[in-house]
């Protein structure tokens, strides 16, 4: 199996960029900084396909040692011939390969081994034949034992059934095309253990549905009605097909003594064999295809609220909601420094309204907050119809925001957030993280567990490690395209950076915290454990400000720094200009000449260009700012046909969660979305997106609010 040819077909690139990237994951560097820093190897590969093509890379190299272990299994038996080695060695996937291997996997002790072990393979082979022109009960009689307890020729005849039953079950390409069969025509079904009995998966008490047609997240919301015992679930396959496609493979001759016998053994083994194993894997590829589309929906959604531009220059109010044990509050200065906190208790059951807005008025003219920032959870709409109150009695203007607390009460339980606030409880914590949230969202949500944030759907129902892996990925994608400042930047923010571990993470920090604030990016050589080959890999991302070399602030890395001093000084700047020069592009005209002169790639000179021009520009200032509120919706002020603007809270398979002001997002479906057809939300909107929508209905019962994004 040729790797590089078949990533070459898979992600249509070059051969060149394949044996590069190749190279490059190999040496040990990063995705991020393969993406960065060595677009002239890659041909300017991004990070998702370099995610692809790293996971497949993988899969493709776990699947040649597979076929090197079963072939190594199978020759050891003595049973490996050309044509067997042919076959494995042409397997694109595991499951073909494994397929190959059924037949000589060492097994548990089986119908067929025993019969084997009673002497009746011979008969079975008689029967295979089926040349014989003897009835097959007398030719049984040969096979009669006492010693081997094969007592009738009954016992004879169903032994050698056995051996044919397992031979035709283990049969690769009998599997193939009968799992072929089963996906394209079979059909799944759910059913209610209990139809009287109510829960969220009453739309499943009797659907069925082809499987080739089965949308992801309708499998993961069966496997969890399974998984809690309200549902039963059922392959249905076309099962006349396959006997008689069997049959045909079976019975390739027409012999009165063995046709009866060969057609009860296809059944059998079919049924008995064939059928729940072709089931099993038919389930776990639905569901393995599902948790794969789930994990994809939730890594873009993670990225996009981690994307999310950060409200600077503003002293913030974080407010954690709650009923008995009062909301918990805390003011945080611009820079993300804790100024106070406080707990108040305007909710039920004590409704200290009117205290709780004296200290809060307090705490805005003390600390001269412009922004509050309200926790999602437990008691938020009537915190919010407070803070609506209140802000009215002001004589300046303070906004709020509606903050999707996921994940605040996870950190603020955790070893990091009693090591950064140990005399904080957990409320003071939560508030601090709500505050922070919206002055820096990215070095905030790092701190949490990306499963725990919120953005996707059945998160729990798949495999945690996989997942883990794949919303890892996307932090650690974003957290280096922004950058981190090296000398304010948290252990756990650190850690996401290229070549960075949680151990040298802490190192840095230690280093910071023991010598002062770091002066240029050579010192990091200095930290623990950071060798030549993790500086090479973190030094771009790692920014320092007002440091000894103004490069250092920049993204362009350290191995390009002679390259844009030469730049600087033949177009006759001064590198105290970095970020007042304009146009830099048409001074330098032919790039090509530019490069070679100064020995360096067109495509990292125009990389150096952008970053001479504006250094370290934040890509998260493209990114929709959130919705600034100052008064208060209520869900018995919706009426239908009412316009509004609202934020995307989470995209699901069938459709997106808006949040339109009021306490419930609403929830506009797939279908009404967009005139054209689209395969997944995805396609029109993402997490943080402001959009238009339009009241379709209110169930105030239910609580819910259906809307559109077709407003004519």
């Amino acid at each position: 199996m040729d790797i590089i040819k078949i990533l070459q077909e898979e992600l249509g690139i070059k051969k060149s960029q394949v044996e590069a990237t190749i190279k490059l994951i190999d040496e040990g560097c990063t995705i991020p900084f393969i993406a960065r820093y060595r677009k002239e190897a890659t041909g300017s590969l991004n990070d998702e396909i370099l995610r692809n093509f790293d996971e497949r890379l993988k899969y493709l190299r776990n699947l040649e040692e597979r076929k090197t272990q079963v072939i190594a299994s199978i020759e050891e038996q003595g049973a490996l011939t050309d044509e067997l080695r042919k076959e494995i060695e042409a397997a694109t996937t595991m499951v073909k390969v494994e397929d190959l291997y059924r037949p000589y996997k060492p097994k548990r002790r089986t119908r067929a081994i025993i019969a084997k072990e009673k002497g009746l393979e011979p008969l079975a082979n008689i029967i295979m034949l089926q040349m014989t022109k003897e009835d097959i009960a007398n030719v049984a009689k040969d096979y009669l034992s006492e010693e081997k307890d094969v007592k009738t020729v009954e016992d004879a005849i169903a032994g050698a059934k056995d051996i044919i039953a397992e031979a035709v079950s283990d049969n690769a390409e009998y599997r193939t095309d009968i799992r072929q069969m089963t996906f394209k025509e079979g059909t799944i079904a759910s059913s209610a253990k209990d139809e009287k009995a109510e829960s969220v998966y009453e739309m499943y008490y009797n659907f069925e549905e082809p499987i080739s047609k089965m949308a992801g997240h309708r499998v993961l919301a069966i496997n969890r009605g399974e998984n809690e015992k309200v549902l039963s679930i059922k392959v249905t396959a076309p099962v006349e097909k396959i006997i008689a496609y069997l049959e045909k493979k079976v019975i390739v001759r027409d012999n009165i003594y063995t046709n009866d016998i060969l057609k009860d053994v296809v059944e059998d083994s079919y049924q008995r064999l064939i059928a729940p194993a072709i089931e099993r894997e038919i389930r776990n590829d639905l569901t393995e295809n599902a948790e794969n589309g789930a994990i994809k929906v939730f890594g873009k959604n993670l990225e996009q609220l981690l994307m999310q531009p950060p409200i600077v220059g503003r002293v913030v109010l974080g407010w954690d909601p709650a009923f008995r044990t009062g909301c918990k509050l805390a003011v945080v200065d611009e820079t993300g420094k804790v100024l106070d906190t406080v707990v108040v208790y305007p909710t039920e059951p004590q409704n200290k309204v009117e205290e709780a807005k004296a200290i809060v008025k307090k705490m805005i003219k003390k600390y001269n907050i412009s922004l509050i920032s309200v926790g999602n959870g437990t008691a938020s709409r009537e915190s919010e119809k407070i803070i609506v109150d209140m802000l009215k009695e002001l004589d300046i203007k303070v906004e709020y925001v509606i903050v999707n607390e996921a994940g605040a009460s996870v950190y603020s339980a955790s070893k990091l957030a009693t090591e950064e606030f140990p005399k904080f409880d957990v409320g003071q914590r939560s508030a601090v993280s709500i505050a922070r949230r919206l002055q820096d969202p990215l070095s905030e949500l790092v701190k949490i567990d990306p499963k725990s944030i919120g953005v996707g759907q059945y998160q729990h129902d798949m495999n945690q490690k996989k997942l883990g892996e794949a919303l890892s990925g996307v932090v650690e994608d974003c957290v280096n395209k922004v950058g981190v400042d090296l000398n304010t930047a948290s252990a756990s923010l650190l850690e996401y950076i290229s070549g960075i571990s949680k151990v040298i993470a802490k190192n840095i920090v230690a280093y910071r915290e023991e010598n002062g604030k770091f002066t240029n990016r050579k010192q990091l050589l200095k930290v623990a454990k950071l060798g030549p080959k993790a500086f090479e890999q973190c030094a771009g991302f790692l920014r320092i400000k007002d440091g000894d070399n103004i490069l250092d602030s920049t993204s362009v890395h350290p191995e390009s720094y002679d390259a844009a001093s030469k730049l600087l000084d033949i177009l006759g700047y001064e590198s105290n200009q970095i970020g007042k020069i304009s146009n830099l592009s048409a001074k330098i005209g032919d790039f090509s000449k530019m490069a070679e002169k100064l020995s360096v790639g067109v495509i990292t000179l125009e990389d150096i260009v952008k970053e001479l021009e504006k250094p370290a520009r934040d890509p998260r200032d493209e990114m929709p700012k959130p919705i600034l509120r100052t008064d208060v919706l209520d869900m018995k002020d919706l009426s239908a046909g009412m316009i509004l603007k609202g934020t995307v809270r989470n995209v699901i398979d069938f459709g997106v969660f808006v949040d339109i002001g009021v306490h419930q997002d609403g929830l506009v479906h797939i279908s009404k979305m967009t005139k054209r057809y689209i395969k997944h939300p995805l396609e029109v909107v993402s997490v943080g997106d402001i959009i238009e929508v339009k009241v379709l209905d209110i169930d105030m019962n239910k609580k819910r609010i259906q809307l559109t994004m077709i407003l004519d």
